[in-house]
């Protein structure tokens, strides 16, 4: 099922936010179906821990990995994106609708074909590196950019026996991992934050489901 465009393609990107030779910049994809704490909690350590200079939120127009049902439109997943980072150094954007790309894989290379002076580094939870040998293209994919994956509450043991893990092994130190060779897959250590899109969006369901049940 195609997603309904809800602004026409650009014909030229621009830059979504400051870009300059060497600078640093953490790429944190999803459906953000809504953003909130964990996803500005992931970017604060990629920030503080890598020595990045800014995270980039890809608002994905759908995830191939999940369902359409559910899934808010593409425009309202931005704006509360935006209201949930309130971070000077996170940048939102629906980049992936412009590059008109379905994969991660692929925005991936037009992102480091369009802005080939950055040094990207990919973010993600380590619920998701749990995963990652679903994604399109995943070896190649990892071959491609370093990744630092941060810890989520309860997949620390399932982490460690992870496809990617195994097949790439596990750089130790963090420090100037964006400036390394990929594939380079470092896992940060550390505070945990339990907040999850799907919790958010059962809790939601289950409110809704009392409304008129219970006195306001």
């Amino acid at each position: 099922m195609k997603t309904k465009l809800e602004r026409p393609h650009a014909n030229w990107v621009r830059p979504p936010g400051p870009v300059a030779p060497g600078l640093r910049i953490g790429l944190l994809g999803g459906s953000f179906n809504p953003a909130h704490e964990g996803h500005v909690h992931v970017s604060e350590v990629a920030l503080k821990r890598l020595g990045l200079d800014y995270v980039w939120w890809l608002v994905t127009p759908q995830n191939p990995l999940k369902p359409t049902h559910g899934m808010a439109p593409l425009a309202e997943r931005v704006r509360s994106a935006r209201i949930v980072a309130r971070h000077p150094r996170i940048v939102v954007m629906d980049i992936e609708h412009d590059f008109r790309t379905h994969y991660s894989f692929d925005t991936l290379r037009a992102l480091q074909k369009r802005f080939p002076q950055v040094k990207f580094t990919w973010l993600m939870g380590s619920d998701n590196l749990q995963i990652f040998r679903r994604w399109h293209r995943w070896a190649d994919f990892a071959r491609r950019v370093p990744i630092a994956v941060i810890q989520r509450p309860g997949t620390v043991m399932a982490m460690r026996s992870a496809k990617p893990i195994q097949r790439f092994g596990q750089v130790r130190h963090e420090k100037r991992l964006c400036l390394r060779r990929a594939p380079a897959i470092v896992i940060l250590e550390g505070r945990r934050n339990a907040q999850s899109a799907t919790a958010i969006r059962a809790s939601q369901l289950y409110s809704e489901g009392f409304v008129g049940v219970l006195p306001a």
